[in-house]
């Protein structure tokens, strides 16, 4: 069974309940890492939240949700080894997956429908990574985000 965590803004939250309940019947194991209610809350940590899960093996693949999904998708992308991609579309969601090997998709709750939404996870979760040059490049990004990190424990 593969294991998704997810987790949302205020913004996002009625689409998060929706695709829980929506994966839940598909037959997936859903990890909610909030927020619980549409009270204004800031994203960042639970978009981290959600990205370290991914890094850490406890789920395979992550969703974060707010209003456009933006800040979402760069909390997410500040956790090492996380790949996280905005995807309003379809295709968006198939390049995401088969040429960068995105293992956390972001969307915009105010963008997208709930039914679009479904599209988009169900594509995202079908896609593989094709590999090949793209391989070449995901390992490049790998290797900058090594770089950085090194340069700025340096810098401390």
């Amino acid at each position: 069974m593969r294991k998704i965590a997810i987790g949302a803004d205020h913004a996002g939250f009625e689409l998060k309940q929706h695709l829980i309940t929506y994966l839940s019947g598909k037959g997936f194991a859903v990890a909610d890492h909030g927020t619980n209610s549409t009270e204004s809350v800031d994203y960042p940590e639970i978009c981290a939240n959600v990205a370290r899960a991914v890094r850490d093996g406890k789920a395979d693949v992550g969703i974060v949700l707010g209003g456009s999904g933006q800040g979402e998708q760069i909390a997410a992308n500040k956790i090492n080894g996380v790949r996280a991609a905005l995807c309003n579309d379809l295709y968006l969601a198939e390049m995401a997956r088969s040429h960068n090997n995105a293992n956390v998709l972001s969307m915009g709750g105010r963008v997208v429908s709930q039914q679009l939404a479904e599209q988009i996870v169900g594509k995202f979760l079908e896609t593989e990574f094709e590999g090949g040059r793209h391989e070449r490049r995901v390992a490049q990004l790998g290797e900058i985000e090594k770089s950085e990190n090194q340069q700025f424990k340096g810098s401390k």
